[in-house]
Order: structure tokens, then sequence, then C-alpha cells
């Protein structure tokens, strides 16, 4: 090669590696636009910003979290209309591409559960709300994988369990005229209903106990025990003294519910109930 065709290559080869440079910048320069945009709550003009930012820069992971983020901040819960359900979805595959990229991350997967429920609260059908509430408890259940000791994650899969239960016997004795505080008496639906809710009863009152094992005032993991109980209650066909010990054992979890919630209360409280700030975490 003489020596202007390797002047061309060097000169070629800088002003490849100057764009690239520049490029990340303009990324950086979007990034940063996208962020004040967000915190003006500004989410449309956030979400083109971090667009621009990912598309210059795709290995600019932060900017591609912000960008997920933004669309969640625009799928409402309980809304089922064509453009939610677009923004929920959009939030979803970005967050999943953070995945690809940072497999076992936390906050997407997190935020990818949290979009599947919130998508479940507001399905139009039946099949999708069951569909986006197995979506939800697989990707809780991964967050458990990478991080056994998050007792939110056992909690929302609880959640997900008491939720379908509930469907199921609330379906179940809509249909056949009995009031919701009463038992089933007929045996055949009431072990159909076993059948269907055990499993998933069961499972969200361990993972409950584990939650509250992990944090101690755990006050929503307990309500969510007094209702499980009282589905557990209606799955005891033919045995009024398991019935009435469900029972018991759920109104139980409502005391230690208010109690706990009366001592958090109290904790914020200084002298003549005043409430005290709480400190803040160092960075």
């Amino acid at each position: 090669m003489n020596k202007s065709a390797r002047l061309l290559v060097v000169v070629a080869v800088a002003t490849s590696l100057t764009g690239l440079g520049c490029n990340k910048l303009k990324a950086r320069d979007q990034l940063n636009k996208g962020v004040q945009s967000y915190r003006s709550a500004q989410y449309d003009a956030a979400i083109e910003h971090f667009k621009n930012a990912v598309n210059l820069d795709p290995k600019l992971s932060v900017a591609r979290l912000y960008l997920a983020t933004a669309y969640a901040q625009q799928c409402v819960p309980g809304v089922d209309t064509p453009d939610n359900t677009r923004n929920c979805n959009q939030a979803i595959e970005e967050f999943k591409k953070q995945l690809d990229n940072s497999p076992g991350d936390i906050g997407s997967l997190k935020g990818i559960a949290s979009l599947y429920f919130n998508m479940a609260s507001g399905a139009a059908s039946p099949q999708d709300k069951l569909k986006y509430l197995d979506e939800a408890r697989d990707y809780h259940s991964q967050v458990l994988k990478s991080d056994p000791s998050d007792p939110e994650a056992y909690y929302s899969v609880a959640v997900i369990d008491w939720t379908e239960a509930y469907k199921t016997r609330m379906d179940a004795k809509t249909q056949e005229g009995i009031k919701p505080e009463d038992p089933i008496k007929d045996k055949k639906l009431c072990a159909d209903i076993k059948d269907k809710n055990q499993q998933k009863v069961q499972e969200g009152i361990d993972d409950l106990n584990k939650a509250i094992e992990l944090r101690k005032d755990y006050d929503d993991a307990m309500a969510y025990l007094n209702l499980l109980y009282r589905e557990k209650a209606d799955l005891e066909c033919g045995d009024p003294d398991a019935r009435k010990q469900d029972l018991a054992t759920a109104d139980d979890w409502v005391k230690k519910t208010m109690e706990t919630k009366k001592a958090k209360a109290e904790k914020q409280q200084g002298p003549g109930g005043i409430v005290l700030e709480q400190p803040k975490p160092t960075q």
C-alpha cells in the first residue's frame, strides 16, 4: 500500500471514531434533555429525547431504562384502550431489551411484572386478565430467583394468588346464588373450587409469611393473610370446625394489621402528636 492509500485509510478510521464519539456526546445530551422533561412530567417530550439517545448510543442503558419508565408512566392501571395498551407494551418491550443486555436486572423484572399486573386490572376479557396475571407472577418469580430476600416480590406473588382464587370462588358462588359470606354446602362444587384454588391459597399464605419474616412490620402482607385465610375457609369442605379456625386466624391477622399500622404511625409522631420528619438515607 502506497503512502497516499495509507493516509486515506487513517483519515477514514479517524473520521469513523470521531463520529462514534460525537454520537455518544449527542446521546448524553438527549438523555439530559429527556431527564429534564421527565422531571417536569412532560412524558411525550421525554420519550422522544430518550428514543433519540438510544438510537445514537444503543449501549446507553440508563437512557433505555428511562425510556421504559417514561412509557410506563403513561400505562394507566385499569384502563383497556388501544393507546393505553400500546404504552404498556412499549414499556415492557424496552424493559425486555434492557434484560437482553443485563440479564437478571431487578428493576427491569419488577417493571415488567408491575406493568402486566396493571394491564390485568383493566383487561376486558377473563382470558386476557389471567394471561397478564400469569406473566406478572412469572416475572416476580424471576425477581425471587435473582434476590430471594425481596419481601415485595413474595407479597406481589401472593396478591396475584389471592386475586385469581377470589375470582374463581366468587364466580362459582354468583352462578349458584350463594352469598359471598356463606359456606359452600354443595360438596361437589366445594371440591371443584378446592381443586382449583388450594395450591394458590397455600402458596399465597407461605409467601406472605416469608415476606413478614423479612419485614416484620409489613402491614400490607398481614392484611392479605387475612384475605387468604378467608379463601382457605371456603375450601374446608364439610368441616365446620376447620372453617371456623381459618376465620379466627383471619380475624387475628386483621388485629395484627391494625396494631402494626398504629405502631408505625406512633413511631412517626413526637410529643403531642407532632409528625417527625423521617431521616434521609445516606448516599
